[in-house]
């Protein structure tokens, strides 16, 4: 694992960093800690990681300037904040948890176990961040018909006909996503309520056959238990 913590206060940021190394132990490959927005931006855009865990405020700079960046990347992100009207907030951008402050090692160590587990969080996330040519996007989950692995990324197809490229993998958003999204393919990840029909082609090749007549494939493992949960 590569984390990186973002935490102005160094009394928690060394609390916070002594807790991840005795919960990860040899598993923990880097850990860094930033105590400003824009330089962790910069590493972030230069190193590779697993997780982020970040504060919402500091040294008065808002956390969610950054925080609409980093969901958009590959790794998932963990906010750590005293600031406990903030969470469902948080958690619609996209974020795996919210600790609040005050919190323990077994709070922080569930918060670990979702983000090496497919563990969902109870929370609905309401946008998907995409990252465009200057800016960062976001994608209202509502507008979002199913998602296609593309190896390390995916690619998100719109009710628009639009596609869009995520720095996130299909496992990935799979944690994030609500129970409407269904794995239904190794490569899909599908909203059930926008399948018209399933179809059984020739070679016993199953598809789900989608309210705008496009058809996704259906593994061949998964065909009974999403016929059932469909019907």
């Amino acid at each position: 694992m590569n984390i990186l913590i973002v935490e102005d206060e160094s009394r928690i940021a060394k609390r916070i960093e002594r807790m991840t190394r005795d919960i990860f132990g040899d598993a923990l490959q880097s850990l860094t800690h930033i105590n400003r927005l824009h330089e962790a931006l910069a590493y972030i855009e230069t190193h590779s990681l697993d997780l982020v865990l970040l504060d919402l405020n500091l040294n008065g700079e808002n956390g969610f300037d950054l925080l609409t960046t980093v969901v958009s990347q590959s790794f998932h992100t963990i906010v750590i904040s005293a600031y406990k009207d903030q969470a469902i907030t948080a958690f619609e951008y996209g974020v795996l948890d919210f600790v609040p402050k005050p919190f323990n090692r077994d709070r922080l160590k569930q918060a670990f176990n979702r983000a090496i587990t497919k563990e969902k969080p109870e929370n609905k996330i309401k946008y998907l961040a995409i990252k465009g040519r200057h800016r960062i996007q976001l994608i209202p989950i509502e507008n979002l018909l199913y998602i296609k692995g593309a190896g390390v990324y995916t690619e998100l197809f719109l009710a628009d006909g639009k596609k869009e490229l995520h720095d996130k993998s299909l496992e990935k958003l799979e944690q994030l996503l609500s129970p409407t999204f269904e794995r239904i393919h190794k490569s899909y990840l599908m909203k059930m309520s926008e399948v018209k029909e399933i179809v059984v082609k020739s070679g016993s090749k199953y598809m789900a056959e989608l309210k705008n007549g496009e058809l996704i494939p259906i593994g061949r493992t998964k065909y009974k238990d999403i016929k059932a949960k469909w019907v």
